[in-house]
């Protein structure tokens, strides 16, 4: 006969602990067990084997050197990184936008100010040129804790496994971003997906397991360069932390030698890069810049990013049947070149600056004043944002959004000239768009459309 709820329910109705049976260990305690046995058997042959890693500069010393060089100039990456993106004014449109639900990692954006003109050359020229610098340091620290990936037992404790957790996305985080940084500035970018989607997520995923690691080894790094590059703790301490091997092989440098030779690395790195941010006499130094050095004389010898033949322009996009259709406020006006070029002309004297770091010298562009081309469509002072159109068939960014205060800047131009001749085709004829302290791509060449306010 089947029992009620009630008779289940009841304390005598459920099975008695047979006598004599030990209790089952709770979980903690059963991982405590298990890393108990693993420490009692001891490392596994090779790397995790204390005796496998035998430098004699492996210690607390040079690795802290090296991580609180990394903690200013990653903290630096980060944030020209995050000023890099706020620069494409993402929130206005989603052409604009490459990272899609980015949510709250947006809490921070702002309108991107067109004062000083020169300011995304800046911040993206350090950017680029600090990732690249740090490389050689970044290489030494994880050389200085590669005995530390290997540690035996992998977890001792919760708070040591979310330590490990976040050296695993530490070193892979770090990883990707300079792997894919560098490769999209030589402009060999080959991973699946936008670069701007995978760059910006992998950053937040790199400087979260950075901010913990931080939080866990800061007070060591401080103590040990505090403490002198002589003060090597023995073996096996917890100071040590697994770095000084217990069987070191003969010195054939020193510890103060080899902060030397990573900071030579650096400063050939900056010697090769820099220049193509800088510009002058340095841009014939940038050997590993694609847009570092002189590309030739003439009004438009200055650098160009994207060419009309690799976005697809044809002949017949920018010959005698082009036309710049101008709309807003519901109305819409037609313009040929020519026409164009019979309206008041300004000019304005700004560079180019590119997310791949590389930017020119001031150009003197001329054309006619973005404000200008609103009132023709009777939007004066009160000029509202742009939507700025390309007649180009490949490639990204075909077309982009400018704020308001960028189109109204009386130096945003339609330009049509540089520096005293025609725009060629490379640089984006018969018109193109050149803003104060924009990014390159947000210059949009062989303009066919200017849409005002809210497109319909």
């Amino acid at each position: 006969m089947a029992a009620s709820d009630g008779e289940r329910d009841r304390p005598e109705s459920r099975p008695a602990p047979v006598p004599g049976t030990p209790p089952k260990p709770s979980l903690p305690a059963r991982l405590r067990g298990a890393v108990d046995t693993a420490v009692a058997a001891g490392p596994p042959p090779g790397p995790s084997r204390p005796g496998f890693w035998r430098s004699p500069l492996r210690g607390p010393w040079l690795t802290a050197v090296f991580g609180l060089a990394l903690l200013g100039g990653v903290t630096v990456l980060f944030v020209t990184g995050l000023l890099s993106y706020a620069a494409y004014n993402p929130d206005l449109a989603a052409v604009n936008d490459q990272t899609p639900d980015k949510g709250w990692l947006g809490f921070y954006l702002f309108t991107w100010p067109t004062s000083p003109y020169w300011l995304y050359r800046l911040t993206q020229g350090v950017h680029v040129v600090l990732g690249v610098v740090l490389v050689p340091v970044l290489l030494a620290k994880l050389w200085s804790v590669i005995p530390k990936l290997f540690e035996w037992p992998p977890v001792r404790s919760v708070s040591h496994g979310i330590e490990r957790l976040s050296l695993l996305l530490l070193v892979g985080g770090a990883g990707f971003e300079f792997v894919t940084g560098i490769l999209n500035v030589q402009l060999h970018y080959i991973f699946p997906g936008s670069f701007y989607t995978l760059h910006f997520y992998g950053a937040w995923v790199f400087i979260g397991a950075f901010v913990v690691h931080v939080a866990f080894r800061l007070p060591r790094a401080v103590h040990a360069v505090r403490a002198g590059r002589d003060a090597q703790p023995r073996a096996g301490s917890e100071e040590a932390a697994g770095l000084v091997s217990p069987r070191p092989a003969a010195p054939t440098i020193s510890r103060r030698g080899a902060v030397a030779m990573v900071g030579a690395g650096s400063l050939a790195l900056l010697v090769v890069t820099a220049g193509q941010s800088i510009g002058g006499w340095w841009r014939g130094t940038a050997l590993l810049a694609p847009h570092g050095r002189d590309p030739g004389p003439g009004p438009n010898g200055f650098q160009i990013n994207k060419t009309a033949g690799s976005v697809g322009i044809r002949p017949g996009d920018i010959g005698p049947d082009w036309r710049l259709t101008v709309r807003g406020a519901g109305r819409q006006v037609v313009l040929t070149r020519q026409e164009l070029l019979a309206m008041p002309q300004s000019e304005s004297a700004l560079p180019i600056a590119c997310v791949e770091g590389w930017s020119t010298s001031d150009q003197q562009w001329s054309g006619v004043r973005l404000t200008d081309l609103a009132a023709l469509v009777g939007l004066g002072a009160q000029t509202p944002r742009v939507l700025v159109e390309s007649v180009q068939r490949g490639g990204s960014f075909s077309s982009a959004v400018l704020a308001a205060n960028q189109a109204r800047d009386t130096r945003s131009l339609l330009a049509v000239r540089v520096n005293g001749a025609d725009l060629c085709l490379d640089h984006g004829y018969p018109a193109r768009v050149i803003v104060p302290a924009a990014p390159g791509v947000h210059n949009t060449k062989w303009v066919t459309r200017l849409t005002f306010g809210d497109p319909a």
